[in-house]
């Protein structure tokens, strides 16, 4: 069941890559909205009414996607909501489609934590203009999923290499006698398309062999063994994702996105690509309307709740471990990471308690 899962959370990265580069002119990406009704907390004026109840009048009702992250991402917003705002809190499964639809219907479910809004742009753009849902803030702390990675023990003995005219430079030393390996995607992904193209923009395809591997569990074992050997490679993966809480590595610096640049990297025929780093994604939190105007603080708790993406390669790792459960990774996160979930519910972070006698 956890393969099914990780290979649906592929198919949303990997299949539409090609699209990436339309992908912000095509859809509503707002900023956070301001003032009474964006969930800051405004100062009290003599006379004014009692504040709403933290949760409002309506059950939060959030929505539990197929994948694994999505998951993990309802069940800790519930326990949080649950525990420290004491709101009524219902999941629901939902799918990307059937949630942004009904959103923009009706408000309701009342929040969606993970919706990848570049895979559904017409629903989300109806969506918004309904004026029935919201996007609160980002799902993740940072906006690039995709990238290239090299293992901690090959940037300690060749410094550098975290960066192109490292790779450049110390290609050859690298597999003395032999290319060093670039990992790329199976064939048919659009990343490979984009691979072969980045490879080529920062004169990198005729220092490296590049390896297409036939499926996702070929990449996992091609960069597992490589690692066991201490071979260093590069490779492309994407985040949040378990390998990369499994061993260490990291990222490569690509440099900076540039718009037309990246528009070239999913075609085959792309005549002259110029360097850039991946496309951001926009995935983010939506809340329906109700909840800004009903419940200003749970709102304002959705705009802070940007999850690292470390943490959840970990939460990932753990959940690939036998007997782990979503619901129990995310009862050990609410219990051991509250330096990050702490503030996003306007908590101070605890202190370790000293479990030393007193002299």
């Amino acid at each position: 069941m956890l393969f099914l899962f990780r290979f649906l959370l592929v198919l949303l990265l990997c299949l539409g890559a090609q699209a990436a580069a339309a992908q912000e002119s095509s859809i509503e990406v707002l900023e956070a909205p301001r003032g009474p009704s964006s969930g800051e907390t405004m100062p009290e004026q003599e006379g004014s009414p009692a504040p709403p109840p933290p949760c409002g009048t309506q059950q939060m009702t959030i929505a539990r996607m197929q994948w694994p992250t999505a998951a993990l991402l309802a069940e800790i917003h519930s326990r949080i909501l649950a525990q420290i705002f004491g709101c009524d809190v219902r999941i629901q499964e939902g799918d990307l489609a059937a949630t942004g639809s009904s959103m923009g219907a009706t408000g309701q479910p009342a929040i969606a934590p993970e919706m990848w809004i570049s895979r559904i742009a017409e629903i989300w753009n109806a969506a918004i203009n309904s004026q029935k849902v919201r996007q609160a803030g980002t799902s993740y702390l940072e906006p690039v999923f995709e990238g290239w990675f090299v293992p901690d023990f090959a940037v300690a003995a060749w410094p550098g290499i975290a960066t192109i005219e490292g790779l450049k430079q110390r290609a050859a030393e690298l597999v003395p006698g032999h290319e060093p390996r670039f990992v790329s995607c199976p064939a048919d992904w659009g990343c490979s398309v984009i691979n072969r193209n980045l490879l080529r923009a920062n004169g990198l395809d005729t220092l490296f062999e590049i390896i297409e591997p036939a499926n996702r569990f070929e990449l996992d074992t091609l960069i597992a063994e490589a690692v066991s050997r201490k071979e260093p490679i590069l490779f492309y993966y994407w985040q949040p994702n378990a390998i990369l809480a499994q061993f260490a590595f990291k990222s490569v610096d690509l440099g900076a996105y540039n718009k037309d640049a990246f528009q070239c990297m999913g075609r085959k025929s792309c005549a002259a690509p110029a360097p850039t780093g991946f496309a951001p994604d926009p995935v983010v939190i939506a809340l329906g309307e109700w909840v800004y105007l009903d419940a200003p603080q749970v709102a304002a708790y959705f705009q802070r709740a940007k999850m690292p993406f470390a943490e959840m390669n970990a939460m990932l790792q753990q959940l690939s471990q036998t007997g782990e459960t979503v619901e129990s990774v995310v009862d050990s996160f609410i219990a051991s990471r509250g330096s990050v979930w702490r503030p996003w519910a306007g908590l101070p972070i605890e202190q370790p308690q000293d479990t030393q006698s007193p002299q």
